[in-house]
């Protein structure tokens, strides 16, 4: 990923995961104040040195420069670790809570390949469909490219992110509201990477085609897909794909430093966002995310992402045969066959725990990792309420290793076990 490349802002790629996956956690930041003390319920599941170990490393990365925090933990066995840590400056702005909603930005994928195969399970898609079958003529070469080429990403399409047209809505400063068909649309004027099937890259135009071929063949908007398939008979009460800024309950405030006080190594299109200036950030909350479309507009909370990926691991959400076409991977790296592998709208990786199903989403402002093992039974969310350190880690680096260090320590914990970092000195 180019660093002056627009996909660089967006976020709406694997980047931060497939490094907290495919790496042992790093030396924890710098320390900050003492921590609380750990909730006791959280020591019937999670070991106790587990929660004092999260505890201090959110708060290390709010002493690292991240405006808020939210960590949630359930290993299966109690009541799950939930922490929410915020910068100072930003307490006149709102309270953050472990159960605020966020922008999910390309978890979302998850969602949408489960309501894809939703639909092959009723008979009603199949992935060897070609998308020319319902999107005549809007993708070149679209009959050498099927639904399942567009879920695992190896069409070879553009991805429209890297599209200069979008740049603006991913700033916040046009807050038009796009279609899945504008934002194909905006991906496939571009030349093809590669030939369909051929190689794995991570495109955000499959998944606008995968949300224009869900509106066709259902005849129902995204919006109300995901609130009828999944969100409804889940009782997921914050989860929502969102068409415009609208909030639908108490949410975390999204920050990106300003123009002023944005690191030299960040690219000038990149530094200056829309927004409400609140101490060196600009808060970016009420932007429109629906450039994100498919590929990155679900609202969510930690909670409820938990339980999302508990019915979707346990078949709860797919038949049996479907859940395993999900779960069929391929390599994301073509030099490393036993590395990180991508499914249908998910990944999976060893990490030095344990094997993990998961996904991350960036959007400015939101940055959030969630995991899950294979049953469902142990789940773990980590949102960083800020999002371009992601994308530009060597501008940020303090900020970018406290977060992938807390990353593998979330995912420790979900397997009750001690993250392979170091310690404080004493």
């Amino acid at each position: 990923m180019a660093s002056a490349s627009l996909l660089a802002v967006t976020g709406l790629t694997l980047t931060c995961l497939v490094g907290a996956l495919d790496q042992e956690g790093q030396a924890a930041a710098r320390t900050a104040s003492a921590a609380p003390p750990a909730r006791s319920a959280f020591a019937t599941g999670v070991k106790s040195r587990q929660s004092t170990q999260l505890h201090r490393l959110v708060r290390e990365l709010v002493a690292a420069g991240a405006p808020g925090v939210i960590v949630r933990v359930d290993d299966g066995q109690g009541r799950p670790l939930e922490i929410a840590e915020q910068a100072p400056w930003t307490r006149k702005d709102h309270r953050l809570r472990a159960e605020d909603e966020f922008r999910m930005g390309s978890n979302t994928k998850t969602m949408m390949a489960t309501l894809v195969l939703q639909l092959v399970g009723q008979g009603k898609l199949a992935l060897a469909d070609p998308v020319d079958t319902w999107l005549p003529g809007q993708v070149p070469n679209g009959r050498a490219i099927t639904l399942r080429m567009l879920l695992n990403h190896t069409s070879g399409l553009f991805d429209y992110t890297e599209d200069p047209a979008v740049l603006p809505s991913a700033m916040g400063k046009d807050q038009r509201r796009w279609t899945s068909e504008q934002l194909l649309a905006l991906g496939v004027r571009h030349d093809p990477l590669f030939a369909p099937g051929t190689r794995w890259a991570y495109s955000n135009t499959d998944y606008a085609a995968i949300g224009a071929v869900l509106e066709k063949a259902t005849g129902r908007s995204l919006a109300d897909l995901v609130r009828d398939r999944i969100a409804r008979p889940l009782h997921l009460e914050h989860t929502y794909y969102a068409t415009d800024s609208t909030w639908h309950g108490p949410h975390a405030r999204g920050y990106e430093p300003d123009a002023a006080h944005m690191p030299p190594g960040v690219p000038a299109e990149f530094r200056d966002f829309a927004g409400v200036h609140r101490g060196g950030h600009v808060d970016v909350s009420h932007n429109n995310p629906s450039w994100g479309g498919a590929a990155g507009a679900v609202v969510s909370t930690a909670q409820d992402w938990g339980r999302f990926h508990a019915a979707l691991m346990s078949g709860r959400l797919l038949p049996a045969a479907q859940l395993a076409q999900m779960r069929t991977t391929v390599p994301i790296f073509p030099d490393r066959p036993d590395g990180p592998g991508y499914g249908l709208g998910i990944e999976t990786a060893a990490t030095p725990c344990g094997t993990v199903w998961a996904h991350d989403g960036g959007i400015p402002g939101y940055l959030s990792t969630s995991v899950t093992d294979s049953t469902g039974r142990r789940t773990a969310t980590v949102l960083v309420a800020t999002e371009a350190f992601a994308e530009h880690p060597d501008a940020f680096p303090e900020l970018a290793t406290a977060a992938k260090t807390l990353q593998t320590a979330a995912m420790c914990a979900l397997f009750d076990k001690p993250a392979p970092i170091a310690e404080p000195i004493s």
